[in-house]
């Protein structure tokens, strides 16, 4: 019995590229919903308001969009275990 090396490098490179890209697109999606709750905490243009995010709605939209994908990654992952 042997270990195929090479097979067991790509699938060790596949999968931690996967898990970070899961990680950093939650984290993505939690900056992004960050600025909902900024939004209704600081008023803009105060002077504790940093006036260069984003609205709540475009936080709000990123999030779902980097929440989206992180789930099509996991669900495509537990895809190929199934099949």
């Amino acid at each position: 019995m042997s270990i195929a090396w090479g097979s067991l490098l790509v699938v060790f490179i596949v999968s931690f590229g996967a898990a970070v890209g899961v990680v950093v697109l939650v984290t993505c999606a939690l900056v992004a919903l960050s600025a909902r709750a900024r939004a209704t905490t600081v008023p803009a243009g105060s002077a504790g308001g940093s006036g260069g995010g984003l609205s709540a709605s475009a936080g709000t939209a990123v999030a779902g969009v980097c929440l989206a994908a992180a789930a099509a990654i996991v669900l495509f992952g537990l895809y190929i275990i199934v099949a």
